[in-house]
């Protein structure tokens, strides 16, 4: 195996869940060849029939003793436990790549399997899954954070490690983004945030705008959001409006007196939010300093 391109690999896919099946997918679209996965329940059957045609189910110990390339997609919570149970049952051998697709982890995780002579890898795609077909060609557009070596060049597996990463993931169609192990928490925190709370904030727009009777409420936001996030991630905080931005304080407080009065908690929400929105509109020279005291004081007040 050169250290910029791998060679044909044989992959075990552990678990076939909505990553796992896709990554598997999208390796075996790129030649390599799917030889094993796992997976019990009915929807990991069902997606592997249809993501991984062909491909055996067998125990997680088995999948992972028969491949080259053994991909673990778990939960993060779980992979730690798997990485020990599976090096502790002799399953790693050298010259094996073990990767992981947990986001908040790097690869100090895989130290039960590198000890055994393992290239460790962390890959971890930027994208939602559903785990449906659709999502090869999703990860196809998608950027996949890349840790391999723990510090710097010289450690578990140095340069050639990255290298190898990096061109699995260029051979599944996305863009690798090298992101050092001390920082894989933080990364993934940063990306949790978005995404996760994005969709929170969505729902609870449209939660309040059917409880107005104000419907369909999806369809009524859909250009408003998306012009909003397209606008934000094309021009930073320059993108902010609304009362915030223009410092209009006595709607902020109408807002907050609306918004009580039908869910409390999301008035303490907006309280929040609505002050990381002044500090970013005073940070961007949008809102005068004067403004952001009156629409501060304003989300103070009870």
């Amino acid at each position: 195996m050169s250290a910029g391109r791998p060679a044909r690999l044989t992959v075990g896919v552990v678990s076939a869940g909505r990553v796992g099946a896709v990554m598997g997918a999208a390796l075996a679209a790129a030649g390599h060849r799917v030889v094993a996965a796992s997976g019990v329940s009915r929807a990991s059957v069902r997606r592997a029939e249809d993501l991984l045609p062909g491909v055996p189910l067998v125990p997680p110990d088995e999948a992972a003793a028969a491949a080259d390339l053994v991909l673990l997609a778990v939960p993060d919570d779980v992979l730690a436990g798997l990485v020990r149970g599976l090096a502790a049952a002799g399953c790693f051998h050298p010259g094996q790549i073990a990767v992981h697709t947990s986001g908040a982890q790097g690869v100090a995780v895989l130290d039960p399997a590198t000890t055994h002579g393992v290239l460790p890898l962390a890959l971890h795609p930027v994208m939602t899954f559903t785990g449906r077909t659709e999502d090869v060609a999703r990860l196809a557009g998608a950027s996949v954070a890349v840790t391999a070596a723990v510090n710097g060049a010289g450690e578990a597996g140095g340069e050639a490690a990255w290298s190898v990463g990096e061109a699995l993931v260029v051979e599944m169609g996305a863009e690798p983004v090298r992101v050092p192990e001390a920082v894989r928490p933080l990364y993934h925190a940063a990306l949790a945030h978005g995404a996760n709370h994005l969709i929170t904030l969505v729902r609870d727009c449209v939660d309040v705008l059917e409880r107005a009777g104000v419907r369909p409420a999806e369809r009524l936001v859909a250009p408003l959001l998306s012009a909003a996030l397209d606008n934000a991630l094309r021009h930073g905080d320059r993108a902010l409006t609304g009362p915030v931005a223009r410092g209009d304080a006595g709607t902020v407080r109408t807002h907050l007196r609306e918004l009580d009065a039908v869910d409390p908690d999301l008035a303490r929400t907006y309280r929040v939010l609505a002050a990381r929105t002044a500090r970013r509109a005073q940070g961007a020279g949008l809102l005068p300093a004067h403004a952001a005291d009156e629409v501060r004081a304003t989300l103070e007040e009870d």
